[in-house]
Parts: structure tokens; sequence; C-alpha cells
């Protein structure tokens, strides 16, 4: 990386682009001053009525997700969340970073959901949008809340975050995995930590990711990885190690992507390729391109995932080759779906 004064080392993106829907505004948010972090970084809480949302995209493998937090703190340049907090209002550039939003009531409302009539338990994953995990998790607790209620009612929920803050919640995940009701995939996108210091600048290190598998594998929770997103040039050439060592901490399952760059997410990352390392900026941009068609914007289902091309097809390649010969294939977790309970317990307990 070339020395760049302008440069905002701990942010991802390095710029705040135009809001495609100007127009919106904020309404449903409340912003407390009280939360400010010292004028850097805002807390937001909202006012949401329902926390389980629907999945119709047949590449992500669910049907519903939740989100108690929405932007994030890790920073991650790539990331295709950025692109919903244009919805809120905000730029997905710095505001995803800087201005986070929260809901104070997702236990609550996750609950409710459970106890309404005909609810059918289904994996839900948390979170399918931004780390659950994330800074504000550690003070705000809603994650915790969340698996609370989870193990309450025994309804299975998947988690993917890329931060060990996970294992202070062990007392809760170590319950559901005892009863099939819970896996965790650990984000792992390399196991270089002068890229990550760029690419994911506030995010655990790859050796604490590392570690915090090991603590889950050693507790009995089924634990995988996601390697992804994959950047030709960037983060291509560790694939095959990421997996091996994530296999050889506990993990039995693992996951890839190619980079897509949809939306504002395209102009943010280019901006952040060319400040971060400008001596191989247009060859990177271009094999990213390659991938997708002729173009960073993808969204086939059934291709944006994988990618497509040479390029793309041997990131892919590599990937499942080790996959096989580290993790015997990376089986995936089967959720138990029997142990559901919609009184929570208190069926039971009223027999008394």
């Amino acid at each position: 990386m070339t020395e760049n004064s302008s440069y905002l080392k701990g942010r991802g993106a390095q710029t705040n682009p135009h809001n495609r829907f100007e127009r919106q505004q904020t309404d449903g948010i409340d912003t407390d001053d009280s939360l400010l972090e010292t004028g850097k970084t805002e807390y937001i809480p909202t006012r949401a009525k329902t926390i389980i949302n629907k999945v119709d995209s047949p590449d992500v493998g669910l049907s519903y997700s939740m989100n108690p937090y929405q932007g994030c703190e890790h920073g991650c340049v790539y990331c295709y969340a950025r692109n919903t907090h244009e919805y809120w209002g905000y730029s997905a550039g710095l505001d995803f970073e800087r201005k986070i939003l929260y809901k104070p009531d997702a236990p609550s409302l996750l609950e409710k959901a459970f106890r309404k009539k005909g609810w059918e338990p289904y994996p839900i994953m948390l979170s399918g949008n931004t780390d659950c995990y994330q800074p504000l998790e550690k003070k705000k607790m809603l994650t915790r809340g969340i698996l609370e209620v989870c193990l309450k009612y025994k309804h299975p929920v998947g988690i993917i975050t890329k931060n060990s803050l996970i294992i202070r919640d062990l007392d809760i995940i170590s319950a559901l995995a005892a009863q099939g009701l819970v896996s965790v995939m650990i984000s792992l996108t390399g196991l270089t930590e002068e890229t990550r210091l760029l690419l994911e600048p506030r995010t655990a290190t790859y050796q604490k990711r590392l570690r915090t598998i090991r603590e889950l594998s050693h507790a009995g929770v089924p634990v995988g990885i996601m390697a992804a997103p994959i950047i030709p040039g960037i983060n291509s050439h560790e694939v095959a190690m990421i997996v091996e060592q994530a296999a050889l901490h506990g993990a039995t399952m693992a996951g890839t992507q190619i980079v897509r760059l949809n939306g504002a997410i395209g102009g943010i990352f280019k901006d952040w390729l060319c400040k971060t390392y400008p001596d191989r900026a247009d060859k990177v941009w271009n094999q990213i391109i390659e991938c997708h068609g002729g173009t960073v914007n993808d969204s086939r289902f059934g291709m944006r995932m994988k990618g497509e091309g040479k390029i793309a097809e041997s990131i892919m390649t590599l990937f499942k080759t080790a996959r096989k010969r580290y993790m015997n294939g990376g089986k995936r977790f089967v959720f138990n779906l029997e142990a559901f309970d919609p009184q929570g317990g208190e069926g039971q307990l009223s027999l008394f």
C-alpha cells in the first residue's frame, strides 16, 4: 500500500457517496445524543414492528433471517449490506460504519413471533445482513437476548459472525447445540493481518477467529467457515490455506463466494481499491469484472455468488478440493425441527 495522507485509517469505506434515495426521510428513527461516541459513531434506536425477515433468494440457502443491528462498525469495504443503509436515508459509505441502528425490542419481538398460532419452526439466520456480534452488542446484548428466546422455545437458529465476542454466549450456544438447535459459521476471509486491517479494519484478528472456532468446536457446537468474499488478486491465493487452518481448529463445514459489488458498493470498493492498492487496482478490478461476465454488478441467481469464467472456476475448484481434502466434503449441519415448544416451557409448568 502506498502512503496516502488522506486515507481514513480504521475505516473501510474511504468515501460517503450520494444516497440514491435522497428524498427518503429517516422517519421512525430516534437519535439519542447520549449514545454518541465522541462524535464518531452514532448509535440510533429504531422502532421495529417485526424481527423476522423472509428470505426469497434461492442462492442463500435459508428462508428466514433476523437482524438486531443495521449498519456495521466492522467496516468491511466489500459488504453487500451497505446498500440497505440507503433505505434508511443514509449513505452506503462511511454512514454505514458510523451510523448504527439497533432494535431494542428484538428479543421480545422474536418471542411474540414464536407464540403466534401456526408458527412453524425453521432455522433463522442470525444475522442475514450485518454482524450480530459487532461492537455495540457488547453493551446492548440483543443477540444474547435473542439466543435466550431461541433456547426457551427450543427454536433452531444459525449464526454467522466474524467477531470473537460470540464466546461470551457460549453457555447459551452450547445448550442449544446439545439439542441440535444451532450451528455457527465464522467469516474467515484470509490469514494475512496486513490485508485484514485494510479490508475489514474493525474486525477480530484472523487468529482470534481461529481460536473462536476451536473453542466452539471443543464445546460441541457445530462450526464452519464462510471464506467469503474471495477477491481475485487480494485474498484468492489463500483459499486452500483458509480451509486447511479452519479444519485444523475444528471447523467441519465451509462455504465461499466470489466478491460481487452491487449498487453503491461498486464505487465505494473501487475508490478504496485505488487508494489502498494503486499499483494493482486496475488488475484486480478487471479480474472481478471477468468473474461476472463483464460487470461487477451481477444479480443473476445461480451465478452471482460463484461467478463465471476461468478465474472464478479456478477459485471454486481450489476451494472445493481443499474442502474435500481437509473437511471430507464439509457436509452441512441438519437442524432439529422437532423440539420446538410454542409455549416456551409454560405448558409443562401449568401441569403443576
